[in-house]
């Protein structure tokens, strides 16, 4: 593997930072961070990126000119989450981009294509995705949410859980049984619904961090047109089983952990006595840095593959596993180095750094769970990647 970039690579990544720079405000980055931006003005700064964005074709940069891409390669694509994360960009074609818009590249009629993907490049639609349900997460061919056909319609009747974005989502990404009579693997299919159909409702659920951004979504006869189902009906889990493999290469976790240990780092030379009433901690920061530059190693690995032509499967959960275990070591380390007063949370007069690390403390609790558990990415790596046989 090439470890470094070519200057037209070199010459994108200039280009965006100019970007970022010049449409977030100055001080975005650590406002941001610390939990100073209200809900409206992300809101409004994610709508004048993504237009931005749009404008430039970078907002579904890896997709074909002819679906309002730029017909980036995956290197570039990689450098584009790289550099957004770090900057904690607002917006972004979030998963309509990732995993959505390829699987109906792959499997959607040429109809579809057309009414869907512009829209995803241009901004005008936010996808989620509706997976999981309270009976099945991580076996997620256990789903019971069901789809019957009748004329020209399916009804849709059952719920899901955690899906995140879905309050704000115009469209949603469905898995739902079709055949209930078949293997648990057999009887699957995927639609694209419409998030404001008759029949839908959505839950906020909070988490220990005081946040809502993930979902409860109820389905009550909600009627589809049979033009929604994308791809063959009863062929969804394969369909599903693909479309997991377009998740991004992780790079964003380590981005984001890169500037975040910056934060500390910054706060330790600037305060000395973080450093002399707690010792070690000097050294863990050493530690936490030398795991990232091997975590970027291990996340930009998966582009290169790409690149090659070769399906990095094994390759990505290594670097979703190793990702998600490293965002919480850093936030301990971040606990560590601050000392009690890095439990009080944001609004505390007392809170260090705004309490912006007791919140990320709490929500990289998450990480090892959220988009496949450590057990099943482990599983994977053992079975994909090591050969070895399933226990």
């Amino acid at each position: 593997m090439d470890f470094t970039f070519t200057p037209d690579e070199e010459r994108f990544r200039a280009e965006l930072k100019a970007f970022l720079a010049g449409h977030l405000p100055e001080d975005w980055d650590f406002r941001d961070f610390v939990g100073e931006v209200e809900k409206d003005e992300r809101r409004e700064m994610a709508r004048v990126v993504n237009q931005a964005l749009a404008e430039r074709r970078w907002l579904a940069l890896p997709w074909k000119e002819e679906f309002g891409g730029s017909g980036a390669g995956h290197m570039q694509q990689a450098i584009f989450t790289d550099e957004t994360a770090y900057a904690r960009m607002p917006g972004g074609g979030g998963q309509g981009v990732a995993w959505v818009g390829p699987a109906i590249q792959q499997f959607g009629s040429q109809e579809q294509q057309r009414l869907y993907l512009p829209r995803i490049a241009q901004g005008a639609d936010t996808w989620c995705t509706l997976y999981t349900e309270p009976g099945a997460g991580s076996d997620l061919a256990s789903i019971q949410t069901r789809a019957e056909r009748q004329g020209d319609e399916y009804v849709i009747n059952g719920a899901k859980i955690y899906a995140s974005g879905a309050q704000d989502a115009t469209m949603g990404w469905l898995a739902a049984r079709t055949d209930p009579n078949a293997a648990k693997h057999r009887g699957i299919s995927t639609f694209a619904v419409p998030m404001d159909a008759p029949g839908i409702s959505i839950r906020p659920l909070e988490d220990m961090t005081g946040g809502t951004q993930l979902n409860e979504v109820f389905f009550e006869n909600v009627r589809l047109p049979a033009d929604h189902l994308v791809g063959h009906e009863n062929r969804g889990w394969y369909q599903v089983a693909t479309t997991l493999d377009f998740e991004r290469s992780g790079v964003d976790s380590f981005a984001q952990g890169k500037r975040n240990l910056e934060r500390l780092v910054a706060a330790a030379k600037d305060e000395a006595s973080l450093i002399s009433r707690n010792p070690a901690a000097r050294y863990e920061l050493a530690d936490r840095w030398i795991e990232l530059q091997v975590g970027f190693n291990v996340a930009y690995r998966v582009p290169y593959l790409q690149a090659e032509g070769l399906v990095p499967n094994h390759e990505a959960s290594v670097s979703k596993l190793y990702g998600s275990e490293l965002q919480q070591r850093i936030a301990g380390t971040g606990m560590h180095l601050l000392g009690q007063a890095s439990q009080l949370a944001p609004g505390s007069p007392y809170a260090r750094m705004g309490g912006a690390f007791s919140h990320l403390y709490l929500a990289s609790s998450a990480a090892t769970v959220a988009a496949g558990t450590s057990e099943v990415q482990r599983n994977i790596i053992a079975q994909r990647g090591l050969g070895l046989p399933r226990g």
